[in-house]
């Protein structure tokens, strides 16, 4: 079940798939022996939810703020593999698009909420912040320039329900939530468990998965302990099409689609009682590999080696996530009427690349001393490690006051948090970034065609002795939360809160919210607030260094340029601020019949001095050989600091985002027991840069963020996503049928032209029976209908097309694989 405070949307696009579904309605209704109980109508919408309200007594109905719950039966009944791609099958403002050839996104894929930045939005976890990920995005995907929270860490065995809180938060639960929250509640059953295993596979016969999964519970005194384990092992897919350009006769040479990965999940939740009160405790531990591949170097290329690679080669990635997390805290009550909540909460991720199937050119033909070259290299080499991590101590406060207005006591909640964030850079082996042995480029090293051998290892260079780095940073916040039903039709809210930290200063947010009963059928609900979202650590300290080499034997570097800088500084790029939001929030909830449920929620969200990586910046067009700093100033910059090309982040954009999220479900009892449950929901989202300004007096705005990057942001998440399908349930067998939409795409990245890929319609399928009290098993398919997104065209394709590259690649909303079928079973004790 899926409870949800958003309504069914009519677009055209939608206009047979919604009288499909009327007639569903009607046929239900025609079906059903009798209506539900009016005390039972509501029921869907009955869960009460932590996430948006401090106050314990509101349901998802009477919330202020639009809410998604997705329950326990709704998370077993999918065939989602991993919580990320479990949330995009369930929630349309949630996107988590795949990526391939794209480095460490394509072990860590970035997720969305309301088209916003995947740092825009704030994950907990049992309401607690969770931790964000060291890995920067900073290929041309999706999510490029942000470092989000990797939700894949989180075993989905482990989780009772999912809360999709879609409004601004910042004043509620500080930084990043400027998109809304998502909430993951973990299982606190002190009996019992589950033992799963699945198996799946595309229907071309590659990407077998397999998973099995553990979750069991046992008593601590009068607490509980719970306990999950995963283990998940997934093959590469491939649907790649030939190489007509580098290989004769034309063959595959590329890897492109999801990266072969190996998880370990463990995660526990626990809780006993303490005097009064209770302590708390959860967290867990998350271990991924990954495999996947860069660009293929055919055999008479000037970056492979013909004694190592006769016929060119692959090079291969190999990508490692560890990430653990705990969590502790006291809490209990202070009075009648009051309680109070103490907790640490500290946060791990690191991720670390290395190569494989690979080689350094220049070390291999380096020149000797005494004559003739070293014709050696390793062909494989660590490339470096990301660390962040994060602590978080938290006070809460939270109680009732009498203050003679309303029914209703005045709810109200305060607390301080305090916050430590790190990040960190290893530099990798010296042959995964070295020009040769000694890294000197006075020395001229040719490679096999004559010219200038590359540097550094052949895929993913290594991050360098100069790019590496060590920071902190703290932050002190302090929040003022109240609501109250001031009438038996009106409940008000508002909320402020104060963030101080250690490297920006000061920050101030606020939040009003209301929701009025019209009637008992009803209701209007609205919000405004302010938010803010500081700028990451990793985004203040990311480097990497590509070098390269010209033809005259100079050493150059493609570098990502950090704050503070000498490029930073020469270019005028002062350091990150923080990005300011305002956004609104209108809606309302509607219950026409009995087991109806029909919402809708329009909103708008204005995000100022937003963070973004810069397009590449090089030399001015046709400036040739110039060193005049007054006629080629960008040259001449570079060039000093001896770089072909840079790029930054920088609070490049202003941008407005609007849109509407509609959510309709009917839940009907049928002859002989049976129940139907039918589900609707379309999210719309247009985000649009309003103002773009480049603090550099050399940059212009067109050179700092181009029409290439614009597209990225603006038109390479779908724009129109919808959902409708049901649950049938009959005695033993469960039915869930699901059709996704998603509206189209474009980009732009890769060849210069832009193409739009069109919209497409996807039938997620599973059947499931319950063979005794113990044993349930499932069966079925996601993308049943095996489809893909448009292929390339000729003319915006190429040469990328002609590479193997057939469905495009920055921007693949629903991946590329086609059809996955899946078995599990599942023992219950």
């Amino acid at each position: 079940m899926r409870a949800s405070t958003s309504t069914i949307g009519i677009h055209r696009r939608f206009k047979p798939q919604l009288l499909a579904l009327a007639a569903a309605l009607a046929a239900g209704s025609a079906l059903a022996q009798d209506a539900k109980p009016a005390e039972d109508k509501a029921k869907s919408l009955e869960l009460v939810t932590v996430t948006g309200s401090r106050a314990s007594v509101r349901s998802v109905a009477d919330s202020a703020s639009p809410v998604d719950v997705i329950d326990a039966a709704t998370i077993a009944a999918s065939g989602a593999v991993e919580l990320g791609r479990l949330l995009q099958e369930l929630a349309p403002s949630f996107n988590f698009p795949q990526s391939f050839v794209s480095d460490g996104t394509d072990l860590i894929w970035p997720a969305s909420l309301r088209g916003m930045g995947p740092d825009q939005v704030l994950v907990l976890v049992n309401g607690k912040r969770r931790h964000q990920q060291a890995l920067v995005n900073v290929q041309q995907s999706i999510g490029r320039g942000s470092a989000g929270t990797d939700i894949n860490t989180i075993p989905v065995s482990a989780i009772e329900r999912i809360e999709v809180l879609r409004d601004g938060a910042s004043a509620q639960y500080g930084s990043d939530a400027i998109s809304g929250v998502i909430n993951i509640i973990l299982k606190r059953k002190a009996s019992g468990g589950t033992l799963t295993g699945e198996y799946s596979q595309t229907s071309v016969g590659d990407g077998d998965t397999w998973k099995l999964g553990a979750n069991a519970g046992m008593a601590l005194g009068d607490g509980f302990l719970n306990l999950s384990a995963e283990y998940v092992d997934r093959g590469e897919t491939n649907r790649a099409g030939l190489d007509s350009l580098r290989v004769s006769p034309p063959k595959v040479t590329q890897r492109i689609g999801d990266a072969a990965t190996k998880s370990k999940l463990l995660w526990a939740n626990g809780e006993v009682p303490l005097g009064e009160g209770e302590l708390y405790f959860f967290g867990g531990y998350s271990g991924r590999e990954g495999n996947s591949s860069g660009f293929f170097r055919p055999g008479g290329d000037g970056r492979t080696i013909p004694a190592l690679y006769p016929n060119g080669f692959l090079p291969t990635l190999l990508t490692t996530s560890d990430d653990w997390s705990m969590a502790m805290g006291l809490r209990g009550p202070l009075g009648k009427t009051w309680s109070y909540d103490a907790s640490i909460n500290r946060g791990h991720n690191q991720f670390e690349f290395a190569s494989a199937n690979t080689a350094n050119v220049s070390w291999y033909y380096e020149p000797k001393p005494g004559g003739g070259i070293y014709a050696e290299t390793p062909t494989s080499a660590k490339d470096g490690t990301l660390k962040f991590k994060q602590t978080t101590a938290n006070f809460d406060l939270k109680g009732q006051l009498d203050w003679g207005i309303g029914k209703e006591p005045l709810y109200v909640a305060t607390g301080a948090e305090w916050r430590s964030d790190g990040f960190e850079i290893q530099a990798g082996d010296p042959v995964s970034y070295a020009y040769g042995r000694t890294n000197n480029g006075a020395i001229f090293i040719a490679n096999q065609t004559g010219g200038a051998a590359a540097a550094g290892i052949q895929g993913f260079p290594g991050f360098t002795p100069g790019t590496a780095v060590d920071k902190s940073r703290r932050s002190l916040g302090a929040y003022l939360d109240a609501e109250s039903s001031v009438t038996d039709s009106l409940l008000l809210s508002g909320a402020l809160r104060v963030e101080d930290y250690s490297d920006f200063g000061k920050n101030t947010t606020g939040k009003l919210s209301m929701r009025f009963k019209a009637s008992d059928a009803l209701s209007l609900r609205g919000s405004v607030n302010t938010g803010f979202r500081a700028p990451g650590i990793q985004q203040q300290y990311f480097s990497q260094v590509s070098t390269t080499l010209g033809a005259s034997g100079q050493l150059t570097d493609t570098v990502t340029a950090r704050q503070g800088s000498p490029l930073a500084a020469a270019f005028g790029i002062q350091p990150l601020r923080e990005e300011r939001s305002k956004s609104a929030t209108l809606g309302l909830t509607l219950q026409p019949a009995p087991g109806v449920s029909l919402t809708a929620d329009f909103y708008s969200i204005r995000v100022k001095d937003r963070i973004v990586f810069s397009s590449e910046i090089g030399p001015e067009a046709n400036s040739g050989s110039c060193t005049d700093a007054k006629v080629c100033p960008v040259r001449v910059i570079l060039r000093n600091l001896n770089l072909g090309a840079a790029t930054l982040f920088t609070n490049a954009i202003d941008t407005k985002t609007t849109g509407a999220d509609l959510v309709g479900q009917y839940t009907m009892k049928l002859s002989g027991g049976d129940t139907l449950t039918l589900d609707a929901s379309y999210s719309y989202n247009k985000t649009t840069i309003t103002a773009i300004h480049s603090q550099s007096t050399l940059l212009s705005s067109e050179v700092l963020f181009d029409q290439t990057q614009r597209t990225l942001l603006q038109e390479a998440l779908p724009r129109h996503r919808g959902a409708f399908g049901g649950s049938w349930k009959s005695g033993d067998w469960r039915v869930n049928l699901n059709n996704s939409y998603y509206g189209e795409v474009s980009g732009q990245g890769f060849t210069g032209v832009k193409q739009t890929w069109g919209a497409k319609w996807l039938t997620d399928l599973s059947v499931n029976v319950k063979i005794n009290k113990q044993l349930d098993l499932s069966f079925g398919g996601q993308n049943i209908f095996n489809v893909h997104p448009d292929k390339w065209s000729d003319a915006a394709g190429f040469p990328l097309n002609a590479l193997g590259f057939t469905y495009g690649w920055e921007t693949v909303p629903f991946g590329i694989n086609g059809a996955r079928y899946f078995v599990r079973g599942k023992y219950s004790f």
